[in-house]
């Protein structure tokens, strides 16, 4: 189970290698996401608040990585955080999301990326439900769900 500490730990560590890789060059990648969803994943942009329906979806599937597939949330770790964006307790699996230190716009923070294709996603935060105590705050723009 991941927590703050392990959060932590991998953003002035390391994070674990991802079970394989997806690199594009920018060109392929704004053809496959577009220009909004490649300025969040590609650029590190976030987009507006509450600008998603996916923050009240709370049917069961995977959240996978809007760049290259790879499932990284189960929407059984989805909750309602009141924030604007999709939120989640946990990822999918141990390696699937990578934790990298940001000290953008005077505030420390710890962003997460997809590991497979290094997508911004989002950023988590010490202040979710049990049994983490995490809030990953996810860009829906970085997310597709499946069944």
């Amino acid at each position: 189970m991941h927590t703050w500490k392990l959060a932590l730990e991998r953003a002035a560590k390391g994070n674990p290698a991802p079970d394989h890789r997806v690199e594009k060059t920018p060109e392929q990648w704004l053809d496959l996401l577009g220009a909004d969803a490649f300025r969040v994943m590609r650029q590190a942009g976030t987009e507006r608040a509450f600008s998603s329906e996916m923050c009240g979806l709370h049917e069961p599937g995977i959240y996978e990585c809007a760049g290259c597939g790879t499932p990284l949330f189960d929407a059984t770790s989805k909750f309602e955080s009141h924030s604007g964006w999709p939120s989640f307790t946990q990822p999918l699996k141990d390696n699937v999301v990578s934790y990298i230190g940001d000290d953008s716009h005077g505030m420390q923070r710890i962003e997460n990326t997809c590991s497979t294709c290094d997508g911004h996603l989002g950023h988590v935060f010490p202040d979710g439900p049990a049994p983490t105590g995490l809030r990953y705050c996810i860009n829906a723009l970085s997310l597709k769900k499946s069944a």
